[in-house]
């Protein structure tokens, strides 16, 4: 069994992490296409494409006018362009109202357990101005002491930038901070570059060395460095 990690701050990603949308993309895709007319469109295929274009995705900075390329690339074949910036005001706040998405079981127990450990706890997050009103509607944003996102450092994860501008609102050295996502790359290979502790959540893992397969694993994983 590994020996606990000690730390006085956890960090942790938010989409992914804590929340995921409470239906398909591409379920609220359809769903708000049909709202203005355009009815009986295929939400797996607009799922598919979503991700596609999702994982093909460059320069994307999570501006308004990123995610209505998004929302383009994702109906393509589907919807003419100028249909999907007709529809996109209506996709873009639906994605900020709290009924869309779901917070994972494993998160308030977790939380719970670390604030009442004395852990200060922070979010990291690739997002834009949306975040912390959803995870104040959500009833989350009382757990985090700062909540650091990428719209307002002009920066990116896996971008060492956003990391260490997380590690001077902080005041902490990064080797005393264990940060927690569920993207490789992004999440635990980012935090790493910059000291930091990182650990994968892949809640369809057997877990691992790196992997928590629930996030009230955590518990186990660290250990009061005060």
């Amino acid at each position: 069994m590994e020996e606990p990690i000690a730390v006085e701050s956890v960090v942790f990603d938010v989409g992914g992490t804590l929340i995921d949308p409470a239906s398909s993309v591409g379920e609220i895709y359809a769903s708000v296409a049909s709202e203005h007319g355009w009815t009986g469109l295929d939400a797996k295929r607009l799922d598919g494409q979503f991700h596609e274009a999702w994982k093909s995705k460059e320069e994307f900075h999570y501006r308004l006018e990123d995610w209505e390329e998004m929302v383009i690339q994702s109906f393509a074949g589907v919807l003419e362009p100028s249909a999907c910036s007709d529809i996109f005001p209506t996709l873009y706040r639906r994605f900020e109202d709290p009924s869309n998405w779901l917070v994972h079981k494993d998160v308030l127990p977790t939380l719970d357990a670390l604030a009442g450990r004395g852990f200060r706890l922070g979010i990291i997050s690739n997002w834009d101005q949306r975040l912390k009103p959803l995870l104040s509607a959500l009833r989350l944003d009382g757990f985090f002491e700062w909540i650091c996102i990428s719209c307002d450092v002009g920066f990116e994860k896996p971008s060492s930038v956003i990391f260490e501008h997380a590690l001077s609102r902080m005041g902490l050295p990064p080797n005393r901070i264990l940060y927690v996502g569920d993207q490789w790359d992004e999440d635990v290979l980012g935090a790493r570059q910059v000291g930091m502790h990182s650990k994968l959540i892949d809640r369809g893992s057997h877990g691992g060395s790196d992997t928590l397969k629930r996030l009230t694993d955590l518990e186990a994983v660290v250990a009061e460095a005060w």
